[in-house]
């Protein structure tokens, strides 16, 4: 349930009420009951329970005393006595005008409780007796079609409820806001030493064993946690960019900033506020990253939103830099609040919290698809996630299949428990596009040295590109995400190097694995010979396909960054058919190759173009595979 509203319920005195002139004759009632009322508004509530218990001992009839004492239990997050006491209450008093103000908040009550079919009963008689409080007309009907909703869209099967992870990991008084990378080995979410606002908050980190059993969590690095909050972060695909909410002084701009630490090697970097194009006077948190860590949704409470907290976004520059935030829009945003965001690996699924959608009540989780630059209407996650409590943050597993998120929970005590759990995703809910991943190791091909180089992932079909990442510069690591639905080109560039290119065709594969590929660079000499993965031709023809495109641009630019460098086109074909025509066949597709890159402005005198038919096979004429790789178009530097 909306929590500003329940506070809002819970500080605010009563005052229509007592504008109706109270229940009761008794002057020593009335005076526990205003006396009663000064310890609830500074959440004295033992202290306030006991004073109306002496005013109803007064006066057993005082239908105020009754009702307020229904408010305190509401805001100790004590539902069912609240409830028991707006229901007594309703039998002491026939007046229409105390009636719509115990309505209100029993309905309010069986909401947070989910007990759905009641609120509807009681906020119905509410809507229809109220003419003139517009605001809470609209508050109940809106609680009224949750609920419904929440009828219609009860738990599923009990094979997808949730579990909470091992102690292992839940083994602090509070933890929340799960991330994972991509490969989901690493596991990085936020702790609280306390249940006290004031106790401290860090990010702490949870690895796998050989085994797939999540570790003891330890703190990210010294560097990044400090005596003062470190809060909601999120993690690049490849786990070598955090970006993190910090509240403390770190010469941040806002009351909360967003701040930015690379990893090389094992070692984080100092953190980086994110600048004034993403940070404002005002507070910004709940950071989430796209799989290349170039796109970042986050959520302020700045001017120029739709409600009060809003999802924005911005976008990393080639120049490294930040562009200027700008609001996410509807229909992601709504009047009210939304909170977590969460851009799943594939780029093209947001799921976030919000409490101005229909759903079951307060905050629920929803998801919406970008096609192009628009998100489409979003959709409740449903049960068993979503429930009358609040959900504030969920994680989808590349493969869309597994969800990890905190389920956070208000007890009787005045505290709240939170701890990480893990969900199968109903296969309703499964996401259209799955992701997987390559990883592997750049190095140099002669000398094993670990290179740091440029991946780019270009949509070979729209040549655009879709994901760009760096290596580290120390391990040579590398990690890029690949989504069902598209045919891919991989490009792996170094200055000095010739690149690398291997092509993925996942336009329509519906079930693959993570793939392991280390890739190994020959520096740009004489003599190095370049295979072009990603050079199409229909059977039998010579005519260039238009996803080809994207790989000879790639060629084009090699050879402008080097401009001394001279190459011969090779174009080759398996041992199958006539010889002779599989001469001329390759001949006619290098010489394609060559005139497409004059086009581009290639200086002829740079290249040249050669047929070798069957004469040059990379693997064996006896399978289609090794057919397959032997019908190629590479260059070699002259």
């Amino acid at each position: 349930m909306n929590r500003a509203l329940v506070l809002f319920l819970v500080l605010c005195p009563l005052l229509t009420m007592a504008q109706t002139g109270l229940d009761t004759k008794s002057k020593k009632a009335i005076e526990l009951y205003i006396g009663a009322d000064n310890f609830r508004v500074r959440g004295q509530y033992t202290e306030a329970i006991d004073a109306l218990t002496q005013a109803i001992q007064k006066d057993k009839k005082f239908t105020e005393a009754y009702h307020r004492l229904g408010v305190v239990y509401m805001a100790m997050k004590d539902y069912p006595r609240a409830i028991n006491n707006f229901n007594y209450a309703l039998t002491l008093t026939k007046d229409i005008r105390k009636q719509k103000l115990i309505w209100f908040d029993l309905g309010d009550a069986h909401m947070l409780s989910g007990q759905y079919k009641e609120a509807i009963d009681v906020l119905s008689g509410y809507v229809n007796a109220e003419t003139q409080n517009k605001q809470r007309i609209a508050k109940a009907s809106g609680w009224i079609e949750n609920a419904r909703f929440a009828i219609n869209n009860q738990a599923v099967s009990g094979k997808y409820q949730p579990r909470a992870l091992s102690d292992t990991v839940n083994c602090f008084p509070l933890q929340y806001f799960p991330a994972l990378t991509a490969d989901q080995q690493e596991l990085i979410f936020t702790r609280r030493r306390g249940y006290r606002l004031e106790d401290d908050e860090d990010l702490v980190i949870s690895r796998k064993d050989p085994s797939g059993k999540w570790l003891a969590p330890q703190s990210v690095s010294p560097v990044i946690n400090t005596p003062d909050n470190e809060g909601t972060c999120t993690i690049s695909a490849d786990g070598r960019k955090l970006i993190f909410t910090s509240c403390g002084d770190r010469g941040y701009s806002g009351n909360c900033d967003l701040y930015e630490s690379i990893k090389t090697g094992d070692q984080w970097s100092k953190p980086a506020n994110l600048g004034p194009n993403v940070n404002s006077g005002d507070w910004e948190s709940h950071p989430t990253l796209s799989a290349d860590g170039r796109t970042l949704y986050f959520v302020s409470d700045r001017k120029g939103g739709f409600g009060r907290n809003d999802i924005w976004y911005t976008t990393l520059g080639e120049n490294g830099k930040w562009s200027k935030a700008r609001n996410l829009g509807e229909p992601v945003n709504t009047q009210y609040d939304e909170r977590s965001p969460f851009i799943h690996v594939n780029g093209q699924t947001l799921y976030f919290a919000s409490n101005g959608l229909v759903g079951y009540g307060g905050y629920d989780i929803f998801y919406t698809e970008k096609t192009g630059a628009a998100w489409s209407k979003p959709v409740n996650m449903g049960s068993p996630i979503n429930s009358h409590e609040d959900q504030y943050s969920l994680y989808i597993t590349a493969d869309g299949r597994k969800g990890y998120y905190s389920h956070e929970e208000d007890l009787p005590n005045g505290t709240e428990k939170s701890v990480l759990m893990e969900i199968q995703i109903p296969e309703n809910q499964i996401i259209k596009f799955r992701s997987n991943y390559v990883k592997g190791v750049v190095t140099d091909a002669k000398t094993g040295e670990k290179l740091k180089a440029r991946i780019e992932l270009f949509d070979i079909n729209k040549n655009e590109i879709v994901s760009l990442v760096e290596s580290d510069s120390v391990s040579g690591q590398y990690l890029m995400v690949l989504t069902q639905g598209s045919e891919y080109g991989l490009y792996v560039n170094k200055k000095g190097y010739l690149f690398k290119s291997l092509n993925f065709n996942y336009a329509e594969m519906k079930d693959f694995e993570p793939l392991v590929i280390d890739i190994s660079l020959d520096q740009a000499k004489r003599g190095e010979a370049a295979i072009l993965q990603n050079i199409f031709f229909d059977v039998d023809r010579y005519e260039l396909k238009e996803k080809s495109f994207t790989e000879l641009e790639k060629v084009g630019r090699f050879l402008n960054e080097n401009p001394q460098i001279r190459i011969e086109i090779g174009g080759h074909t398996d041992n199958t058919g006539n010889p002779a025509y599989n001469q001329q066949l390759s001949e006619k597709r290098a010489n394609a190759v060559y005139n497409y890159l004059i086009s581009l402005g290639v200086s002829p005198k740079r290249l040249s173009a050669k047929g070798f038919g069957s004469a040059k096979p990379v693997a064996s004429n006896e399978t289609e595979s090794g057919r397959q790789q032997n019908r190629r178009i590479d260059f070699t530097i002259l």
